[in-house]
Formats: C-alpha cells, sequence, structure tokens
C-alpha cells in the first residue's frame, strides 16, 4: 500500500470491492423447491419437443434422490453425472442435491473412457448416473461402484414421490454443489470444488443473475462439463425461468429463448439479424472480439465477463455499450473483490498492468485431493482477514472510472526475437479492421507470431496493416490465415491446438517464409 498514492489507495478500495447484497437463498436447491412449490405447472425445461413442469421436474429428482439414498449417498458425498444435454441430466443434478451431495458431470461422448474412470476414482462416487443409452460407455468399478440410469428410475412410478429427509441429507450453503474439472489441456485434469455459497452468490444475485425469472426463457447451449452451464442450468431453475435445452443446432435454440449465455467464438457464430429478440446476452472464458460485443449491445444488454472456474464461473461484470471507449470486463460482482497485484502481492498504481486476483463469496474451495496446488494458487487475502483470494492468472489494468481492462493470460504475454508481446494485443488490434470479425494469435517459435482471423472473406492485408500501425513492429504476425469459423474445443472455446497445427502445415506445405 505504501507504493500508491492516497489518491489511488482510495480507488483501490473502491474499485476493488463488489457491492454488498444477500443473496435470496442459501443454496440452489432452495431456490429450486421455491420455485417448484409457487408454480408447479410452468414449463421447468425443454429438449427437442418434450418438456417437463417444476411440479413433475421436482417429483422426479425426490424419486431419483430415493434411489441414491438407498444406495448410500448422504451429504458431502459426490455423485458422477455421465450423461448428455437431456431433462434427465436435470432431475440427476437436483437429485444429488436433495440428499446433500455434489455433483461431477461429464459428457459422454467427449470425455474419454479413461478420463471417466479417472474422475470417479477422485471423486470417490458411489453412484454413477446416466441414461440407459450410454450405460455400455460407462467404466463401472462394480466392487465400489454402482451405475443408475436417470430414464428408467424416471420411468418407475412405484417409487415414492417424496424425497429422503433428515440431518443425513440436509443441505448447508458451505456444502459442495459441484466438482468441476478442469480441461486438463496442461497436465492432469483438477476437480474445483464449488460451494452452493459460491454459485448462490453470482445466480441469485445482479448482474449475474442476468434478470432471470419466470416467464423467461433460458438457454442451455453449452457442454455440461463446463461451468458456465452451470450459469445456464443452475441459473434459470434457481430463478423459476424455463431452461431451454438445444439439441445439435446452437442456432435453433438461440431463436427461441430470452437470455444466451455462451463463450465469444459460439456467439460469433450466430446471426445477428436472427437474435433480435434475445434481451440479455453474457460472454465469458475467453477474450471477446470488440466487433463482435458492440454488435450485440446494439439490441440487448451484453455482458462481457470473466472468471476463472475457481472463482465460480465469473466475478466480473458490466454492461457492454458501443460509445464506450474500451471494451472493459466489468466490475467486482457483489460480495466479491478482484485487485491488481504485483509479483509481491502489492497494489499497482491504477491504471498499471498486474496480476488480478480475485477474492470474496466467489472463491471456491479448492482443488479436489491436491492441497499442494490448492495452497500455490489460493491464498490469505491480506486486505480482508479472514477471506482467502485466487490468483486467476489473468493480466488486467483498472481504467480512470473503475472497469477492469483484460489483458490476456499471464501464459499469453509471450517473448519474440527477445520482446515482450501481449498476444491478446495483437488479436484486437487484428480484430480493429472492418472486415475482421474474430482473430487469435499465438507463439509458433521464438521468433514468430501466427494468426488467424475470421470470416475466410476478411482482408488478410488490411488486418495486418491494422497490427503495423497500432504496435510496435515486432508485434506483426509472420502469417495470417482467414477462415470461415476458427475451431472450437468440446467447451466452445478456440482451439488453439487445432490452429498451431494448421499453421505448421501450412508453413511446411507452402514452403512460407519465417523471420
Amino acid at each position: 500500500m505504501q507504493a500508491l498514492t492516497p489518491y489511488d489507495r482510495d480507488r483501490f478500495f473502491a474499485f476493488g470491492w463488489g457491492a454488498t447484497e444477500a443473496p435470496r437463498f442459501s443454496t440452489i436447491l432452495d431456490g429450486f423447491t421455491h420455485f417448484a412449490a409457487l408454480q408447479p405447472m410452468a414449463v421447468a425445461v425443454e429438449h427437442q419437443g418434450a418438456a417437463i413442469t417444476y411440479g413433475a421436474l421436482n417429483t422426479a429428482a425426490n424419486r431419483l434422490a430415493r434411489v441414491l439414498a438407498q444406495k448410500g449417498v448422504k451429504r458431502g458425498q459426490v455423485v458422477g453425472l455421465y450423461l448428455q444435454r437431456s431433462i434427465e441430466m436435470v432431475v440427476g443434478i437436483l437429485a444429488a442435491m436433495k440428499v446433500g451431495a455434489a455433483y461431477a458431470p461429464q459428457h459422454v461422448g467427449v470425455a474419454t473412457e479413461d478420463g471417466l474412470r479417472y474422475i470417479a476414482e477422485q471423486t470417490g462416487a458411489k453412484v454413477l448416473l446416466t441414461l440407459s443409452k450410454f450405460k455400455d460407455d460407462v467404466p463401472v468399478d462394480t466392487d465400489r461402484q454402482s451405475l443408475v440410469c436417470i430414464d428408467e428410475v424416471m420411468a418407475d412410478t412405484a417409487l415414492s414421490s417424496e424425497a429422503p429427509s433428515g440431518d443425513a441429507y440436509r443441505l448447508r450453503a458451505s456444502d459442495r454443489a459441484i466438482v468441476l474439472f478442469t480441461s486438463g489441456t496442461t497436465g492432469v485434469p483438477n476437480g474445483v470444488q464449488v460451494t452452493h455459497k459460491n454459485l448462490c452468490n453470482i445466480l441469485l444475485t445482479s448482474p449475474g443473475n442476468l434478470g432471470m425469472r419466470p416467464g423467461l426463457r433460458v438457454g442451455q447451449i453449452l457442454s455440461i462439463a463446463f461451468d458456465m452451464a452451470a450459469w445456464e442450468t443452475l441459473g434459470a431453475l434457481s430463478n423459476g425461468a424455463t431452461l431451454v435445452i438445444r439439441g445439435k443446432s446452437i442456432a435453433e435454440t438461440a431463436a427461441k429463448v430470452d437470455i444466451l449465455i455462451g463463450t465469444p467464438s459460439i456467439l460469433n457464430t450466430l446471426d445477428v439479424e436472427t437474435c433480435q429478440h434475445i434481451k440479455v446476452a453474457a460472454v465469458a472464458g475467453e477474450p471477446c472480439p470488440r466487433p463482435l460485443a458492440d454488435a450485440w449491445s446494439q439490441f440487448c444488454t451484453f455482458y462481457n465477463s470473466c472468471g476463472p472456474t475457481e472463482t465460480t464461473i465469473i466475478n466480473t461484470a458490466e454492461p457492454h455499450a458501443a460509445h464506450k471507449a474500451d471494451l472493459s470486463i466489468g466490475r467486482p460482482t457483489p460480495n466479491n473483490t478482484v485487485y491488481v497485484l504485483d509479483e509481491d502481492l502489492r497494489p499497482l498504481p491504477i491504471g498499471e498492468k498486474g496480476t488480478m486476483w480475485a477474492g470474496g463469496d466467489c472463491v471456491s474451495q479448492g482443488y479436489l485431493a491436491n492441497p499442494k496446488l490448492t495452497h500455490e494458487r489460493y491464498r490469505p487475502d491480506p486486505f480482508r482477514p479472514g477471506h482467502m483470494m485466487f490468483n486467476t492468472r489473468d493480466l488486467g489494468s483498472w481504467t480512470d472510472d473503475g472497469e477492469l481492462l483484460h489483458h490476456g493470460r499471464v501464459d499469453d504475454l509471450v517473448k519474440i526475437c527477445g520482446f515482450r508481446v501481449e498476444l491478446d494485443g495483437v488479436s484486437s488490434a487484428l480484430e480493429s479492421a472492418e472486415s475482421c470479425e474474430q482473430a487469435v494469435t499465438l507463439k509458433y517459435n521464438d521468433r514468430n507470431l501466427v494468426s488467424f482471423i475470421s470470416p475466410a472473406t476478411a482482408d488478410v492485408a488490411a488486418a495486418v496493416q491494422s497490427v503495423e500501425a497500432k504496435l510496435p513492429y515486432y508485434n506483426k504476425p509472420s502469417l495470417v490465415l482467414a477462415l470461415d469459423e476458427l475451431p472450437r474445443t468440446a467447451r466452445g472455446k478456440i482451439d488453439k491446438r487445432v490452429l498451431l497445427q494448421m499453421a505448421k502445415a501450412e508453413i511446411e506445405t507452402r514452403g512460407v517464409e519465417l523471420k
């Protein structure tokens, strides 16, 4: 603090602290059961022509919860949820909560068999929930685990429609709700332990609730293993809205909803003209192109948000407007904090770039069975004794009006020919060219950058000229490829590994000369 001027010290606290706001309910299940009682005939979930009301969904979840209890599942344990988008998926989520358990979601057909086995072992799951059509795809250790097909339980009307009761099953705000496993692209997947308090703090306060309420329809388009899918699913159900689960077409679902959540790469695939009915849209998970934010903010409330899984979906948000000088990631959400710190965890002057540390009620319980990594990334908050903060490994800086600018990941601050280059800065410069809608820049080797832009009709020369006009010469990419769409991972983010393979193939087959 001593390095800050009195003015910046005041702004450090004023900018870094989100509003104080009590969530409406203390657990996600409390929110759902409230609306199940209030509007039992309202449609809770739709999927490919099928629908289930809040009352029927509550009954189905109660029956499945009975089966889980019979198999020994109770408060504090974890249930594996191994399936695909479906109404049964939602039944499984609620049933786990009704016995006080957390769920660990995985997308069958995307996750490998070894990955499913690893997650079951890490969580100690006694029961794996799936659908009958996937039961041969789910590996089960029959000595330690039971496989339950949700659709078969839902069809058994002889089961009691009353949820298990008693202290062994009663949820508390501090209990885990989800164990979300990272994608594992940089090593072994780690299970992030997210509590009901964490979730309620973002999903049951504004702006994280995105205005969800009875009568509104919320799209469910993301992979169930992705933390942002909880924003869609649990946000809708705990606020009384209708969840619309997509089939193969994201565009078809987008055409039917009022609220849409996705990555920028997913929203970039949609025709803006067919989305004019959407009231609220939010993106997170990767840098948002300015053209996308400007276009969507013309017809709906558009949030460019940020936050890793470890800080519960997002921890910053603010509506964007096209007239703004900068595309920010917003301000700290309620009951949360964001600090921009140097390597010694000292506050940096307002406007200087540093690592963003997130604190407050968003901070999850740490990594499952990995105390070493938990200790490295989660630290006691020196500015709020009794609280924890998390190293997001994102670079950020404050604007003079208290919004955060995102400058990419710490890992995306690279050296090219001995110079420091911000990869996201190069991409933003490319996107400022009139014909470029989205760009990504990668380090190819110690001397060369490669970039990819979309759509395929984008003017490559104009995009390169934009970089030359805005940034020092060493930021100029050695290769720029224009594609119809940038490839995406199963979680909807840009697939950088595929892009590097494409760059290598282009360089080798066409004999492109690099520096």
